[in-house]
């Protein structure tokens, strides 16, 4: 990015590019990840690359439910790990909770370059997927998890999450939060909260939130009164009236 002055418009946008690509080059990003960081760059084009109040309505919900969680557990892919590693690491400080590293494609090594990776940037507890841990309901690498980890979580923060494993993650009976800049995606759908946004903007915005909160403070009724579905329709009504518009 030295070639770009930070004056050009399109500079964060394309600084992110050049951390997905930079991730694939260190090997924590596969490069189906590039597809992926592309799919979510369009919608945030549309979206207008800011947050919303329906993300912060999401993440203002997602705080509480992880504030109360029992055994939160936060899972970690290739496109997160480039992304937002010094956030991911302060979101396990101020939950008390692990990372832990899970994939889809796991060629040459990438989960344990994505371990190492994690713990570079600071992270004291990173979990790693075992042979011995398996959940329900899907057959993907995915499936394979740690035992004192996501297999035992009730609440599990996926951002950039597939469909499949957030499914299979549902009806096992625990509480998904993911970050899917996608409202029409399979994750989105399926997840029990799901903040529209970038995960670069969202993340620093969810631990301010998580440190604002006390144990006292917080109130269940914020969880109850939640409603999915509506913020992914208020998000699909910001889209559509800025295509129209």
């Amino acid at each position: 990015m030295s070639d770009v002055p930070k004056t050009h418009p399109r500079y964060l946008s394309l600084s992110l590019r050049d951390q997905i690509v930079k991730g694939v080059e260190i090997g924590i990003t596969s490069v189906h990840g590039l597809i992926a960081h592309g799919r979510g760059e369009a919608f945030d084009y549309l979206i207008g690359e800011k947050t919303h109040a329906f993300a912060t309505h999401a993440i203002q919900a997602a705080s509480v439910m992880l504030k109360l969680a029992i055994n939160p557990v936060i899972s970690v892919n290739g496109n997160v790990a480039a992304l937002v590693p010094d956030g991911l690491v302060e979101l396990s400080e101020l939950l008390k909770a692990p990372l832990e590293v899970n994939i889809f494609h796991t060629e040459d090594g990438r989960e344990q370059r994505i371990y190492e990776h994690l713990l570079d940037n600071g992270a004291l507890d990173v979990l790693m997927p075992t042979k011995n841990a398996e959940l329900d309901y899907i057959d993907s690498n995915r499936r394979y998890v740690n035992p004192n980890g996501i297999l035992k979580a009730d609440v599990v923060f996926v951002p950039l999450e597939d469909g499949d494993r957030c499914e299979a993650l549902r009806k096992m009976g625990k509480q998904v939060i993911t970050i899917d800049l996608n409202p029409l995606s399979r994750t989105a759908k399926q997840a029990s909260i799901t903040i529209v946004d970038n995960v670069v903007r969202a993340l620093p915005i969810l631990c301010r939130e998580l440190r604002s909160i006390t144990s006292e403070s917080v109130h269940g009724d914020v969880i109850t009164e939640y409603d999915n579905e509506k913020v992914l329709q208020d998000a699909l009504h910001h889209i559509s009236r800025g295509a129209n518009g």
